[in-house]
């Protein structure tokens, strides 16, 4: 028998995940007018088997992806994975937003921590890594969310002067105005269930859970390697297959 003193905790990981799939892509379009977002390609892979095959890779079992746009589809394309499993949450009657379409998926979710994450955000070099280290990071005493960060300068598809700025512990705050923050959100999070605590009904914005938790101080950030890339239009697509294929960042 192995003492008690030698015996290793097995980390912690998420094993439910949320994927964010219910979006209109008025952005993508013309590609989007007979298709949704979620299944555009970027180099040969439709987007959400980016996002699900780097969560199976982190070694989540179960994930909750919502629909609306071309719904049918999207679900047909979904049916044909064997890892992950896949529950559908169905948003056809009412697009509910970010936070609205996570609250009404919580009770597939569970009562523990889970991952929420963008169908149309990209990750190269040490994508899988980032998770696991995101996991290792979670306190679930002092955290609400745990966000996945990038670097404005290594991000490809996005325009904006950043999300957040970070202190040294890792705690995050909006950027004040006119402030150039440094850090993007990749759209990578783990979130606690007790965020959507008295969270209002139908639909709303995680924005709105996120400054909620950063006035209680309970909003944290971990920087990621390598490269984020958010493929919200045509152009960010066609940026991201350059990225992709050669390696080379052209803003």
């Amino acid at each position: 028998m192995v003492p008690a003193k030698s015996r290793q905790a097995t980390p912690w990981r998420p094993k439910r995940a949320m994927v964010l799939a219910a979006g209109l892509s008025l952005r993508m379009r013309p590609l989007t007018e007979n298709m949704p977002k979620p299944l555009v390609t970027m180099a040969g892979k439709p987007l959400i088997d980016h996002a699900l095959d780097r969560l199976a890779e982190a070694g989540i079992e179960e994930v909750v992806v919502n629909v609306h746009y071309l719904a049918d589809q999207l679900e047909r394309h979904l049916r044909q994975r064997k890892s992950p499993r896949i529950l559908i949450s169905d948003e056809r009657s009412k697009l509910l937003d970010t936070g609205g379409g996570v609250a009404k998926a919580l009770p597939h979710l569970g009562d523990e921590p889970f991952l929420i994450c963008n169908s149309d955000s990209i990750s190269s070099g040490g994508a899988s890594d980032s998770l696991t280290r995101l996991a290792a990071m979670w306190e679930a005493e002092r955290m609400d969310s745990l966000m996945l960060l990038a670097s404005s300068a290594h991000s490809l598809g996005y325009d904006g002067s950043g999300d957040f700025a970070m202190s040294p512990d890792g705690h995050l705050r909006r950027g004040k105005e006119r402030e150039v923050t440094p850090f993007v959100f990749t759209g990578f999070s783990i979130a606690h269930p007790r965020m959507f605590k008295d969270c209002p009904a139908g639909a709303f914005s995680l924005n709105l859970l996120w400054d909620r938790t950063i006035a209680a101080g309970r909003l944290y950030g971990l920087r990621q390697d390598g490269v984020w890339m958010h493929i919200g239009s045509p152009a960010a697509l066609t940026a991201a297959e350059r990225y992709w294929e050669i390696g080379e960042l052209n803003f």
